[in-house]
């Protein structure tokens, strides 16, 4: 396995990871659709899209569009992982004042 690969194996455990915590934090959801793109999500953010977090702006940047709202939960790890946010904010997952709600509940 060459390196690059492995880093993004790694990352998609890290998404993981996170993704069970701020779920489990909450006591109840559907982990199903989150875990099935942990791969995807760490290839996406760590490898393909052109993104920058300290330019989240930048017109040539490239957008996920994510039609699946039970993958909310792993898309906040990712972003959170590439910089986007501070990863202590996924404990605040679908609670009241929240900036990350999902249908994961």
């Amino acid at each position: 396995m060459n390196k690059k690969t492995e880093m993004l194996y790694e990352k998609a455990g890290e998404i993981r990871k996170l993704t069970l915590e701020s779920v489990g934090k909450l006591g109840v959801g559907h982990i199903g659709g989150s875990l099935s793109l942990c791969e995807i999500l760490a290839a996406l953010y760590f490898d393909v899209m052109n993104i920058d977090p300290e330019n989240p702006k930048m017109e040539e940047r490239d957008r996920l569009v994510l039609s699946k709202g039970h993958g909310g939960p792993a898309l906040y790890a990712a972003l959170a992982l590439s910089g986007y946010m501070d990863v202590k904010e996924l404990d605040t997952l679908n609670r009241p004042n929240t900036n990350l709600p999902s249908t994961a509940i």
